[in-house]
């Protein structure tokens, strides 16, 4: 099977020729991690994404404002913290904190997604990852999650959840706000041809959700799925793959009836991915699940190894996307932990 084929068996339920296997949620490509001239296993699925607006010269005026010993994120992540009006070192950092009524919310400056800088490039890009034989994945441009995390940067943590117990109408004027910028960029990935729409929010903790299930149920799964009806509104046959970090089983069920066909990241150290995989993997198929937030930085090789043989052997083939369960962080072992990990899955998947 081509990587293609073996994703879209494991998404519509089939037995690959081996597991498939991918490099997070937004799926990075090998080229961001390998030395020059590797010719190793690939992974099976990879991504693409929006740009950010800024300048170089205006990204470098940002960051020398920073205070000197400020923990600095990547440049587009910067960027695009920038575009959203939200900046974390300063005390004033999330820009409708001190929004009161509806109509604040809507006259908020949102970011102009329809400006070509940010997407122009976006099917070139994915027809060549498609010539290389790849599943191509595709994300939303938003502010850490597409509703509830880009609500709550711009909002505050503590506002946010009271606008959602409080005051309604003002969260639902910012969710809808939200809503229809999604909507206009999960139709231009449809069109650009991407294979799976990937929508992120993390809504849960290690132990329990941010938000109850009834509140998730009543604000965001009709919007997640009006978003996902709009992708499909220009191909049908597009897949969905939803993150979110920490324990969400509560919701699972209603992400299915929503259209999901993939979750991610099943954290194994959060949640038993045998036990969700008994639940629902008959409907959904399971995208990560191997590794806490340290493995891939800092555990050995060995290590990976053993662990992502026990997920092939527990969890696999059918229904499983294997990739790491965290972002893959920088750390001396990162890449011969990545290259074991697909290895293992090349002689054991």
């Amino acid at each position: 099977m081509t990587s293609r084929e073996r994703v879209f068996t494991t998404l519509t339920g089939g037995r690959p020729d081996r597991v498939a296997t991918a490099l997070g949620f937004r799926p990075a490509p090998i080229e961001r991690f390998a030395p020059a001239g590797y010719t190793g296993p690939h992974p099976d699925a990879v991504a693409v994404g929006f740009k950010a607006s800024l300048a170089e010269t205006d990204f470098q005026k940002t960051v020398r404002r920073v205070p000197y010993d400020t923990r600095l994120g990547t440049p587009d992540l910067l960027a695009n913290y920038r575009d959203w009006r939200y900046w974390p070192p300063k005390g004033d950092r999330n820009p409708l904190a001190l929004a009161r009524t509806a109509k604040e919310i809507l006259n908020f400056p949102f970011p102009d997604m329809n400006d070509p800088v940010r997407h122009a490039h976006i099917p070139a890009e994915v027809a060549r990852l498609k010539s290389r034989g790849y599943a191509v994945a595709g994300g939303l441009p938003h502010l850490g999650g597409e509703l509830f995390e880009t609500a709550w940067r711009l909002r505050g943590l503590e506002t946010w959840i009271l606008d959602l117990l409080e005051r309604p109408e003002i969260a639902e004027a910012l969710l809808d706000r939200l809503k229809d910028l999604c909507i206009a960029n999960a139709r231009l990935l449809a069109r650009s041809g991407v294979d799976i729409l990937v929508l992120d929010d993390d809504v849960g903790m290690p132990t329990t959700m941010i938000i109850g299930p009834e509140i998730w149920a009543a604000y965001l799964k009709p919007r997640l799925a009006e978003i996902i009806a709009a992708g499909r509104g220009i191909n049908p046959d597009l897949f969905v793959l939803y993150h979110s970090d920490g324990w969400i089983e509560p919701i699972m069920e209603g992400l299915i009836e929503i259209g999901v066909d993939a979750l991610n990241p099943i954290q194994p150290d959060v949640m038993d991915p045998v036990h969700i995989k008994q639940r629902f993997g008959a409907r959904v198929t399971l995208w990560g699940g191997v590794g806490t937030q340290a493995t891939f930085s800092h555990a050995a090789p060995a290590s990976v190894a053993r662990e992502t043989r026990l997920r092939i052997e527990a969890l696999g083939p059918e229904r499983l996307v294997l990739c790491p369960a965290y972002d893959l962080m920088d750390g001396d072992r990162l890449w011969p932990n990545i290259e074991t990990f697909l290895q293992t899955v090349a002689t054991y998947g």
